[in-house]
């Protein structure tokens, strides 16, 4: 399951990003470097970010209830588009700030020079060990895929949240020690102030996608292709259904599935035997996806050969010759 996988990951980053804002904050108190204090609140933002992963895991588990007919599975949605604000606002947008305040007054790196350097190598380690670790869970959803259509297609969204922040958590440290790095040779403690910056901008970007999915997944998407192929043969390969007319899916949940569906049925059919095609109907469609659970509503009708039902009057028929309803008895 995708929820499994994703927790695996989640706790992964979780324990990686605490140990390592710890070390970053140590190394900024040493030597003053403004690219170790944003890579410390970067740690700290992604370690939040984690918990709110979590939280949002925990909530979605929640019994549907009169009020949330199709229950909590898109907690998880929010709480991931609320981990890209988080990331925008704590992470980038503060870096950017640190970024100008130490270009407008920059400082050298003369005490403790050799610490952000060990700090930022032990950290490139645990950061990669946690990327990782999201990789190989990734990698049995996503199939044979590119990385970049499993972010964007992926439904369940923990694992594209962790992929996302550890790329970018790497990356943000390989412009760290570049930037610690020319400081110290160069003793300009502006080239400092350009890995802040770009630090911050990444974490913007990264930020900007991941809102971008939260958001259409929160807005609803329909089920993958595959699984839309899947229970679509499944309907339609059900003995008494002459024909799937059409079907609309609708994602509630990473792992939860609204089908609606209008089907043929024959027209001397009984409303025994039609009740039975459509329960035979849903088991298959069930069965075809077994990773989803699926909140079925198949509707049976007759078929005309269209895409959509019939209108109660021929549309060629003058409006005057078309009989009013009939009033009450």
């Amino acid at each position: 399951m995708s929820t499994e996988g994703g927790t695996r990951a989640i706790y992964a980053a979780l324990a990686a990003n605490l140990g390592i804002a710890v070390t970053k904050f140590a190394a900024f108190l040493l030597t003053g470097s403004s690219s170790m204090l944003a890579e410390s609140i970067h740690s700290v933002a992604d370690s939040g970010n984690q918990l709110l992963l979590l939280l949002g895991g925990r909530r979605a588990r929640r019994e549907a209830t009169p009020q949330h007919p199709f229950g909590y599975g898109r907690e998880r949605y929010f709480w991931a588009f609320v981990v890209s604000i988080v990331l925008f606002s704590v992470g980038g947008l503060f870096a950017l700030y640190e970024a100008y305040h130490k270009w407008e007054h920059p400082e050298g790196i003369s005490d403790w020079v050799w610490v952000p350097f060990v700090v930022l190598v032990v950290s490139i380690g645990l950061e990669g060990n946690s990327f990782r670790t999201a990789v190989q869970e990734s990698n049995p959803q996503r199939g044979s895929r590119s990385w970049p259509q499993f972010v964007r297609s992926a439904k369940a969204p923990e694992l594209p949240v962790i992929l996302l922040e550890d790329l970018a958590a790497l990356l943000g440290l390989v412009f760290a020690l570049v930037g610690v790095t020319l400081t110290v040779v160069t003793g300009d403690g502006r080239w400092d102030a350009v890995g802040t910056g770009l630090i911050g901008l990444l974490l913007v970007a990264v930020a900007a996608v991941l809102a971008v999915e939260m958001k259409s997944l929160l807005l609803g998407e329909a089920a993958s292709r595959e699984n839309v192929a899947a229970i679509e043969a499944a309907v339609a390969g059900t003995d008494g259904v002459d024909r799937l007319i059409h079907m609309r899916t609708l994602h509630v949940g990473p792992e939860e599935l609204v089908v609606a569906a209008k089907v043929a049925v024959t027209a001397s059919d009984s409303a025994e035997l039609v009740a039975s095609t459509i329960n035979r109907a849903e088991l298959h469609a069930r069965q075809a996806v077994p990773g989803l659970t699926l909140l079925m509503y198949l509707e049976p009708d007759i078929d005309h050969g269209d895409d959509e039902p019939r209108p109660a009057w021929d549309p060629e028929t003058p409006p005057a010759q078309v009989p009013p309803p009939a009033g009450p008895a």
